[in-house]
């Protein structure tokens, strides 16, 4: 296994200190890491979670906007600032693999290194209380 670049590693670290959910994800849309929280609402372990590249994400939890309308991989807020090198904002809804549907704000943004070296990109979530 190649090594990671010293800001992946630091990303890693910082995002494992946080209370909210975080999923890094590499330049070429494969999963990286995701915290704790983003377990409790994924469903599903990092450690357990296995390759998830980002083209498969929309199917694997059922990603749909606020109507129930599917979201395409390309809408996903990660592939946005993968593609596009911007940030995505949207309110969505998806299914874990745990079964249990949740609505939530998704943010994303890529996620460059020093001089510029583009790495990814980063989503920072939240559950939205149900009204």
């Amino acid at each position: 296994m190649a090594q990671k670049e010293i800001e992946i590693i630091l990303l890693r670290q910082w995002a494992s200190h946080m209370s909210l959910p975080i999923w890094v994800t590499g330049l070429n849309g494969d999963l990286l890491y995701y915290n704790e929280p983003a377990e409790a609402l994924l469903g599903v372990r990092f450690d357990e979670a296995g390759v998830m590249p980002l083209a498969q994400l929309a199917d694997k939890f059922q990603i749909a906007a606020e109507d129930g309308t599917p979201i395409s991989a390309a809408e996903i807020p990660l592939a946005v600032a993968l593609q596009q090198g911007r940030p995505s904002h949207v309110r969505l809804r998806y299914c874990g693999l745990d079964a249990v549907w949740r609505d939530v704000e998704l943010t994303a943004f890529p996620f460059e290194g020093e001089g510029r070296r583009r790495l990814g990109a980063v989503a920072i979530w939240w559950e939205v209380p149900k009204t």
